[in-house]
């Protein structure tokens, strides 16, 4: 079992810049991924970022530029930097991981275990 607890979420605005963590604990693997979700209400949950355990990255296109995902694998925490955030960045966020990868995949069904979310408000 692996659990995930995020923190960092809260009301900012528009410009603004917000950082969440995800801490990771329980149970340890050599290849995974760790990915970042969003979701709005009535709405499925979106890929925003991801890392895998070797570094590489992926980012959906509209966060491009403006956020960046990271990892302290000493403190088994993943990072997500918003910058320059927006009113449509508004969501729950969530951490995730995922199991016995090399990449990073981008499909929510492909990670094993979920954090609790954590909200980001964006205000105009």
């Amino acid at each position: 079992q692996v659990q995930l607890v995020e923190s960092g979420g809260g009301l900012v605005q528009a410009g603004d810049s917000l950082g969440l963590s995800c801490a990771a604990s329980g149970r340890t693997f050599s290849r995974y991924a760790m990915g970042w979700f969003r979701q709005v209400p009535g709405k499925g949950t979106d890929f925003v970022a991801g890392i895998s355990w070797s570094g590489n990255t992926r980012y959906e296109d509209s966060v491009k530029g403006r956020f960046a995902i990271s990892s302290d694998n000493a403190k088994n925490t993943v990072y997500l930097q918003m910058n320059s955030l927006k009113p449509k960045d508004t969501a729950v966020y969530y951490c995730a991981s995922a199991l016995n990868r090399d990449t990073v995949p981008d499909q929510s069904t492909a990670y094993d275990y979920w954090g609790q979310g954590t909200q980001v408000t964006v205000s105009s």
